[in-house]
């Protein structure tokens, strides 16, 4: 038994969303009670207790679109890059990172999101991994992390012609093997998808075999309509628009995740809507690779099933929160943009995507739900209630305020410290990786 008490309980619940004085009582993996932290206490008199000291107790958060892989990116400088637009941005950076890969490469930066992600309050990750230089059992390192460090993961390979026929094949067959290894995984803990990049590098053929080789379980992840070319590409080579391509190969569907959506029309909308598929927004990989700002706001307000991601620019989802929150004010131009949306994409619509591929109840602090639970340091100078606690979050908290992470029952992070892992050692251990990595892309 655990209680994680005198907080302000922020419970995602609409029954009773705020507690002013609260705690979460947390039995083996799932929250049995929520209530007065003195009530919790007496009814539990043998529970660890961790004090938040007034801070604010809320349900972990979830990242719907990350990428591991991009962890030694940091600082890296590749000789003779200079981007012009997403194309090259892709091809001088990114594919020239993940064709240099190792399988240890790949489990070090996953240990290296997994710490950053605890260390913000992260507890669920869906990813989206590319390591062409390693593919077979790249996933399987990404699970071993994920496992070390108490991650929920739901993993994909990224499925691509870009370096040929037979590495596409190779990655379509990492994806199904992963897949049929997280069914009969019963943890709750791990769950695959059949990755793909974007159609733009992906021909018919290996769409087809994509989908010869998908349990039917699981749908797809992949990016669209990223940047305009994206859309060039299709319209030019197959005289469609991407979403219509995609659905042309019954992509669509409520087990499909995609990737930004930023070129898209009302009509490309409507086939997300019909069939139910999952949308995921990450707005400052957007700006940074000065692809443009999508129609988001009109997806939620037509009903799509919309979340927020990072796609590894961060691994703090309140930095998500906070740009989402004035890139769509900026972009509209209207003060009164976002305030509902982006909220509304964080703490409710990513619990929502998860739980396609996850049976535990996330992103909600009641009796059942999974104990999924961080503690914030935030006291706030003005008064606080259930009316205002997004305003609070979005202009008074950063990941970094999260000082206790709680994922399934373990605490992973207490006071700022990590519990499970050697983090001094792992750090280490991927500083030498990333230093070596960078000395072999710039020596070819």
């Amino acid at each position: 038994m655990l209680i994680l008490g005198n907080g302000r309980v922020v419970t995602r619940n609409p029954e009773c969303p705020y507690m002013e004085e609260g705690a979460v009582a947390i039995d083996g993996k799932v929250i049995c009670k929520v209530g007065p932290t003195d009530a919790l206490k007496k009814a539990y008199p043998d529970a660890e207790f961790i004090d938040a000291k007034g801070g604010v107790i809320m349900p972990a958060f979830i990242n719907t679109h990350e990428h591991i892989y991009s962890s030694f990116a940091r600082g890296l400088a590749i000789n003779g890059y200079n981007p012009t637009g997403l194309l090259s941005i892709l091809e001088g950076m990114w594919w020239t990172l993940d064709r240099n890969l190792t399988l240890n490469d790949t489990y070090l930066s996953a240990m290296a999101t997994y710490i950053d992600s605890i260390k913000n309050g992260v507890t669920t990750v869906f990813d989206h991994h590319a390591s062409f230089g390693a593919i077979k059992g790249s996933l399987f390192e990404i699970e071993r992390a994920a496992k070390e460090t108490g991650i929920r993961s739901c993993l994909c390979y990224e499925v691509s012609d870009r370096d040929g026929k037979d590495k596409a094949r190779e990655s379509v067959m990492e994806n199904a093997e992963f897949i049929r290894h997280a069914l009969k995984d019963d943890s709750g803990m791990i769950a695959g998808m059949m990755g793909m990049h974007a159609q733009f590098t992906i021909s018919d053929e290996t769409m087809e075999l994509a989908a010869a080789n998908k349990p039917d379980e699981v749908g797809y992840h992949i990016h669209v309509a990223e940047g305009i070319e994206d859309l060039h590409h299709c319209l030019k080579h197959y005289g469609k628009r991407i979403v219509d391509r995609l659905m042309d190969f019954n992509i669509l569907g409520e087990k499909t995740l995609l990737g930004h959506c930023i070129y898209i029309n009302p009509h490309e909308m409507d086939l997300i809507k019909d069939t139910n598929t999952m949308v995921v927004h990450n707005p400052e990989s957007n700006m940074g690779n000065a692809c443009g700002c999508p129609p988001t706001m009109e997806l939620v307000h037509r009903g799509i099933l919309t979340g927020l991601g990072t796609d590894g620019y961060t691994h703090d989802m309140m930095e998500s929160f906070k740009v989402a929150n004035i890139l769509h004010k900026h972009h509209l131009c209207d003060p009164n943009a976002a305030w509902g949306e982006v909220p509304t994409m964080l703490f409710e619509n990513n619990a929502k995507i998860a739980g396609r591929y996850f049976d535990q109840k996330l992103g909600v602090l009641e009796e059942g739900a999974a104990a999924d639970v961080i503690i914030v340091n935030y006291n706030p100078l003005t008064p606080m209630n259930e009316n205002n606690i997004n305003g609070h979050l979005v202009f008074g908290v950063t990941g970094h305020d999260v000082v206790t992470t709680v994922a399934n029952g373990k605490v992973l992070m207490k006071d700022r410290r990590l519990t499970e892992i050697d983090e001094a050692k792992v750090m280490a251990d991927c500083r030498q990786a990333a230093a070596e990595l960078g000395k072999r892309i710039n020596s070819r």
